[in-house]
């Protein structure tokens, strides 16, 4: 985090100076220069009246007086630390929001507060930072302070060591020192303001949260509280919370807030209605605007980008957005009870969760996620719809399970099929009815279902397994072995997935050989003559003869599949024929539509096809060969 980072993180972290200091900044030096990037308003120049840093604090009381030396900055006693303890020196040059000096002997206005760190960009501080020669920070957090001033009683002394801390970045330390100050004096807002600031910069954004809403309860005008509650809400992208505390903190004219805001809501606002038309992708681009915006810490944004993953089938990216989701426990419960998407606060979370959890096959998580959804809000009818999909297919996979181990195949497939009508994206329920089926010996049921699974999760390695496993029974050894290089991919170091991949093209190379003493499966023969077709349909075996011409479009689209064929049932022969080259064969077999196939088996016909779905043609092709 950079110093100017830092520096607007805080509260005014005001450095009390003793008197004895030799190194106090004079009323006209150069050293004040602020590391924050945005000016602070311009003071009056009047010595008598202003230090360089700022104006005098309204804090003072009747009693207080000032003394002034040639060279050295205005310094004031008798200020209050909160807590009851004797007076403290104040900071030299705290500014007052109303811009008027504290005359010595006039009532002070307000309630006594300490004073905190300003910005130096806008009006709802109370002092500034005091910087040494060198425009960076005083700084005197050596260890040596640190452990003198967590043994002290003075609230104030234990604030500026801790002011100090964080202004050199050890936010660890910081905390522990504001920690400190407020068990001295818990009744300081100021104290508890400033541990907000700490606990922002280490990322612990609910505490940070927590602390600001116990400061503005002390103080409810304190606007710098007011003004972090509503940076931290926009980091939640809960947009009317945020706009709340800094409508209340007086800045309803800070225009770069407001325009955040109005920009946040416009995204939200827009996720939530391509949400309902199920533009997923859509969804996924107004969340990363939101989050550029600053709601990077929003639970619901980011479980709406994995709800959009889910529904592309994308489970990977889902799963990590899941994993990433913040946390925002102990919250106040403004925040906990806004509303996202029409769902009340955590529950989106839940709801979103459980959907994830049920696709990768983790169900009991499930079904612990739609509890706490249904729990926090109970009245929702998508939560209830959502609740009892994932109960009902948890449901349908615990008995699959059960049917499955009891050896009851066939019972088992009718329970993964019931959870398929509640779930049809469910690959786990898929991958698992193809295992039954291959039980079975339904080895195409099989292969299709784990074609099912693995489009909706491609590197799923139980489906691969399955489908080499079934297509190997079926004798598709190129698709065998398609399978098994992917899963050389997912599993490198695999002995079993390498020594199956080297069997499968073993047996791919033994299908592309001499088969009946002829070279089959390589690749399609076309047949020119009437005289070949007619030796070709006298030999013994199966054949498929595909009737095509080269210009007809579904012709186009079917010729490589029937490639594919080719290679897939190496002991049938495939051969074409161009009609339009070879009309005496076209008017032999009464072609009068393409494609058109057609089987024979040991010199018989015994299937006729025309422009048949590639599904039919081969179960047909299938079917002729094994009987």
């Amino acid at each position: 985090m950079s110093k100017t980072m830092q520096q607007q993180g805080l509260d005014s972290l005001c450095c009390d100076h003793n008197k004895s200091d030799s190194k106090k900044l004079d009323l006209n030096g150069s050293a004040v220069a602020s590391s924050i990037k945005t000016a602070a308003p311009k003071l009056p120049h009047d010595e008598k009246n202003f230090s360089r840093s700022g104006e005098l604090t309204k804090n003072l009381k009747p009693s207080h007086r000032r003394s002034v030396s040639a060279g050295a900055p205005l310094l004031f006693s008798g200020g209050s630390n909160g807590a009851g303890s004797s007076p403290t020196l104040l900071p030299t040059g705290n500014i007052c929001p109303s811009g008027k000096i504290v005359r010595p002997g006039l009532p002070s206005r307000g309630p006594n507060r300490t004073d905190v760190l300003s910005l130096g960009t806008g009006n709802y501080g109370r002092g500034s930072i005091m910087r040494g020669s060198g425009g960076n920070p005083v700084c005197t957090g050596a260890p040596l302070t640190v452990k003198r001033a967590m043994g002290g009683c003075d609230p104030e002394e234990v604030k500026r060591v801790g002011n100090e801390m964080y202004k050199s970045g050890h936010f660890t330390e910081a905390l522990a020192l504001y920690d400190r100050a407020v068990a001295l004096s818990p009744g300081n807002a100021a104290y508890r303001s400033n541990r907000a600031a700490a606990l922002t910069a280490l990322g612990r954004l609910s505490e940070a949260v927590k602390d600001c809403d116990e400061a503005v309860k002390l103080d409810s005008g304190y606007a710098r509280a007011h003004k972090r509650l509503a940076s931290l809400y926009l980091r939640f992208g809960q947009v009317e919370n945020s706009r709340r505390h800094l409508y209340y903190a007086g800045l309803q004219n800070d225009q770069l807030e407001e325009q955040k805001l109005l920009l946040l809501e416009k995204h939200v606002n827009r996720c939530a209605d391509v949400r309902k038309i199920g533009d997923w992708k859509r969804a996924i681009q107004e969340v990363e605007a939101a989050v550029a915006i600053g709601a990077d810490f929003s639970p619901q944004l980011v479980a709406c980008k994995a709800e959009a993953y889910l529904k592309l089938h994308q489970l990977e990216d889902a799963e990590s957005c899941l994993s990433s989701i913040p946390k925002l426990e102990g919250c106040p419960p403004a925040c906990s009870q806004a509303k996202f998407f029409g769902m009340v606060g955590e529950t989106f979370v839940h709801f979103v969760s459980a959907q994830v959890e049920m696709a990768l096959g983790r169900f009991a998580n499930a079904v612990t996620a739609a509890d706490k959804a249904s729990m926090l809000d109970y009245s929702n009818v998508e939560v209830a719809r959502i609740v009892n999909i994932v109960k009902m297919v948890a449901r349908a996979r615990s008995r699959g399970n059960d049917l499955f181990s009891s050896g009851k195949f066939s019972e088992a497939c009718s329970a993964y099929g019931e959870g398929l009508k509640y779930d049809n994206s469910n690959y786990v329920l898929y991958c698992n009815r193809a295992i039954c089926w291959s039980k079975l010996g339904l080895w195409e049921k099989s292969v299709q279902d784990c074609n099912r699974a693995l489009n909706i999760h491609p590197n799923y390695t139980k489906a691969l397994f399955r489908r080499a496993t079934s297509n190997a029974k079926l004798e598709r050894w190129a698709e065998v072995v398609q399978d098994y290089q992917a899963l050389k991919r997912e599993l490198p170091n695999d002995n079993e997935v390498a020594e199956s991949l080297r069997q499968a093209l073993l047996a791919l190379e033994k299908s592309r050989a001499v088969v009946n003493g002829k070279k089959f499966g390589v690749e399609v023969e076309e047949v020119t003559a009437l005289d070949k077709f007619k030796a070709a349909i006298a030999s013994a075996g199966v054949l498929v003869v595909y009737f095509k011409e080269t210009s007809n479009e579904l012709c186009e689209e079917i010729s490589p599949f029937i490639n594919t064929l080719c290679v897939r049932y190496p002991s049938i022969k495939f051969i074409k024929v161009d009609v339009e080259e070879c009309l005496a064969i076209a008017k032999a077999e009464s072609i009068r539509s393409v494609p058109t196939f057609k089987i024979y088996k040991n010199r018989e016909k015994v299937k006729e096809m025309i422009r048949p779905t590639h599904q039919f043609l081969e179960d047909s092709i299938r079917k002729s060969n094994s009987q």
